[in-house]
């Protein structure tokens, strides 16, 4: 017999949900014959597995060790050497400087995104033991765009996972950008259009008017810092769709330092040969969170901040006076 008692990152979940990850490799009529047997019981008694499971429920499995073993679900872990650049932290979520270059998430089974640096460090810190991985993986709320770097969020635990991953898609937190354009912008703007994206290409187009498929979208900005030819630029996004800093930007005739799908090519190989440019010169820069309550109170109003990469930096003191 085997004993889980569920903790608080498993719980608020159906139990027949919770064993299929325990038993990963078990089929569902598996799980649901050893339910109605009873060879499965919650806090002692006979489940259906629509229960919802509470912190401290104890669930008994009176299987063989080797059927356990057999059906249970291996976790891979991948070494990662690289350190992450950890802003902030508290007990429910990470905040990272994500370096450009890095995937937010998975693309192809294979890549090594910033999810699985969250939960090596995880792991290697102890806040986090393999057997725990198989119940609730700790995960990122918000993406960038592989060559954007700069401030992600991560959930620690199932409670900062989602309170977190609302505030990003109720557009609660304030969230601002730093880039780097061709030609001078004098004064702040707030711009609009209409954003459709080729999901065949991973572009999207912005046009003034609506169309079929086109999603309206706001992007704010406020010149910093001014040159001949570049402006230093802090973005808002109002609206947050796919690439609409770097498209909006260049379909004003700004366009990004180093952005090779929207940006100037010319310009691109200029700083390609002078200073090894490969990636568009887009910062997430600020966070600012609203009012919260509860478990998140302390971090009501904060505003996190993380300073770009070097590159970055070299570039900006190349082009602009301080």
């Amino acid at each position: 017999m085997k004993l889980i008692v569920v903790e608080k990152n498993e719980a608020g979940q159906r139990l027949d949900k919770l064993l299929m990850k325990l038993l990963g490799k078990a089929p569902k009529s598996f799980i649901y014959k050893m339910l109605r047997k009873k060879n499965i019981t919650l806090n002692g008694k006979k489940a259906e597995g629509s229960e919802k499971t509470q912190v401290n429920d104890e669930i008994r499995l009176f299987l063989s060790e080797e059927t356990i073993q057999n059906f249970s679900q291996a976790v891979t872990v991948v070494p990662i050497k690289q350190e992450l650049s950890v802003i902030y932290e508290d007990s429910e979520i990470l905040i990272i400087n994500k370096p450009a270059g890095l995937l937010s998430q998975k693309a192809e089974k294979e890549d090594i995104s910033l999810v699985e640096h969250v939960q090596a460090y995880l792991l290697e810190s102890g806040q986090l033991t393999e057997e725990q991985l198989i119940t609730f993986k700790p995960g990122i709320c918000n993406r960038l765009d592989r060559n954007t770097s700069g401030l992600v969020v991560a959930g620690k635990t199932l409670a900062g996972l989602q309170v977190m991953s609302e505030l990003f898609r109720e557009r609660k937190l304030d969230k601002y950008y730093i880039c780097i354009v061709k030609g001078v912008i004098k004064e702040a703007k707030r711009i609009t259009g209409y954003l459709a994206k080729d999901e065949r290409t991973n572009k999207v187009t912005i046009t003034q008017k609506p169309g079929p498929n086109q999603s309206p979208i706001q992007t704010e900005y406020i010149p910093i810092n001014l040159s001949t030819g570049f402006t230093l630029l802090k973005v808002k996004l109002i609206t947050g769709k796919t690439h609409q800093i770097r498209a909006h930007l260049s379909s004003i005739g700004h366009p990004i330092l180093g952005d090779t799908k929207y940006g100037d090519e010319a310009l691109n190989a200029k700083f390609k040969r002078s200073h090894r440019l490969n990636h568009q010169l887009l910062h997430a820069y600020e966070l600012t969170f609203p009012e919260l309550g509860g478990a998140f109170a302390h971090l009501s109003t904060k505003t996190v901040k993380a300073e770009p990469e070097e590159l970055f930096l070299k570039i900006q003191e190349s082009l602009f006076v301080s």
